[in-house]
């Protein structure tokens, strides 16, 4: 086709869709919705995707978690929750592996006896009091190993610890509902009927999920040896070991694995009865549920489209009927078949089309709304392209048999119709 048949061509498309303006709106409005969520949804997951990966990198590569059962990915079982718990003494034994910078056991207070969440209690001071705050016995190695930021003061040292000394390191938001704009810092604060003094405050914990409050930001560190005081009937330890390179990962969790096996007396033919997992554990929970989340966006998408693509060829088809005088006209001064399929096929093309632009604008405009949400988002170009693509094609798709429909039509028996 030549290009001046081609722009004629195009020019009468877009005059046939302006001259039915609200047949051409309720036909695309399938098309708008389709591609509108796929913009929404794909934005949701990529911000999902942001905040889960911002929270692993927050963790480290070089770090592993050592516990007396995985908990990540599965439910424990009975042989699992029976298992002998994990003691200090193992993590002190962990130090002294090669590869190995620091070794850090924690305890945390797990309150079942109120309703609310597990591991939760109150916190008083300056005439405040926090509810939920959790409780954790740390080591001063905790905060190399988790490369914690103090928002102001310090965080407990040896000494602290070889002393049970009565110091606490609050989170953001515990320091923040007690003392306000105060600084804390030297100050007290109650839990259990003890009295502590506030020695360091905590910057703001990074999430998996923005938006809300980070119950990671409302808690209260205690030297482990003063946590003993507070809670001595505690002692399950969770222990998280830092080593010095990812690249001897195998190697650090091959010494590992042995080390704890000698000191928990495990038979050659048993099992382990211990986990050890690093981040890319919950990288990996994560991208089954990201998964998931991508067949709910192309099974919605999917029907969506699908519902406008039908609709488009419905419309199509009457504008075919509608129009067959102007077909016969046209063929009898001269427009060939390929002109006719061609400009058939660009109106449904161009009607799917600005249904496509619609659905960006519209689908771009709510995400940019949910950033603001607990779910947040984070726009896509390629999934923009992915949607506008979409309508493009379902237009050449249920569009092509109306076209072929109008290109077979006999000039003669056309002209004939009324």
């Amino acid at each position: 086709m030549r290009l001046a048949d081609f722009k004629e061509t195009m020019a009468m498309s877009m005059d046939t869709l302006r001259g039915n303006k609200m047949r051409s709106s309720l036909t695309v409005l399938g098309i708008v919705i389709g591609v509108l969520t796929v913009i929404v949804i794909s934005s949701v997951i990529n911000g999902l995707n942001a905040s889960v990966e911002g929270l692993v990198e927050s963790l480290g590569s070089n770090v592993l978690f050592v516990f007396r059962f995985p908990v990540f990915g599965s439910r424990p079982t009975t042989e699992m929750l029976t298992r002998k718990q994990m003691t200090y003494d193992d993590a002190i034994a962990m130090r002294d592996l090669p590869h190995v910078v620091a070794v850090s056991p924690s305890l945390q207070y797990a309150d079942h006896s109120v309703g609310g969440g597990a591991g939760t209690t109150a916190i008083k001071g300056n005439g405040h009091k926090m509810q939920n705050t959790t409780l954790q016995g740390e080591t001063p190695a905790t905060k190399d190993v988790h490369d914690l930021n103090l928002l102001s003061g310090r965080f407990f040292n040896e000494g602290d610890q070889e002393r049970a000394a009565n110091v606490s390191v609050l989170g953001y938001d515990t320091a923040e509902e007690l003392f306000g704009v105060e600084s804390p810092i030297g100050k007290e604060v109650e839990v259990g009927g003890m009295l502590f003094t506030v020695v360091g405050v905590m910057d703001k914990q990074k999430q998996a999920f923005g938006g809300g409050k980070n119950p990671q930001d409302n808690v209260a560190y205690f030297p482990i040896t003063t946590f003993h005081k507070l809670h001595p009937e505690v002692l399950d330890y969770w222990i998280t070991l830092k080593y010095d390179d990812p690249k001897n990962r195998p190697l650090v969790e091959d010494e590992l694995q042995e080390l704890l096996r000698r000191r928990r007396k495990v038979h050659n033919d048993a099992p382990d009865n211990f986990a050890i997992f690093g981040t890319d554990t919950l990288t990996r929970l994560w991208n089954n549920v990201s998964g998931g989340l991508f067949l709910l966006l192309f099974a919605l998408s999917s029907v969506a489209l699908l519902v406008g693509g039908v609709g488009v060829m419905n419309i199509m088809l009457v504008s075919v009927t509608e129009r067959t005088r102007e077909i016969g006209i046209r063929k009898a001064i001269g427009a060939t078949k390929k002109t006719i399929l061609t400009q058939f096929t660009l109106e449904a093309i161009t009607l799917c089309a600005v249904g496509g632009v619609v659905g960006v604008a519209l689908g771009s405009l709510i995400a940019f709304g949910l950033k603001y949400t607990p779910f947040g988002s984070l726009i896509s170009p390629v999934w923009i392209m992915v949607g506008f693509g979409s309508s493009c094609v379902i237009g050449l798709v249920f569009g092509i048999y109306p076209a072929w429909k109008a290109a077979s039509l006999n000039p003669i028996e056309a002209l004939r119709y009324e």
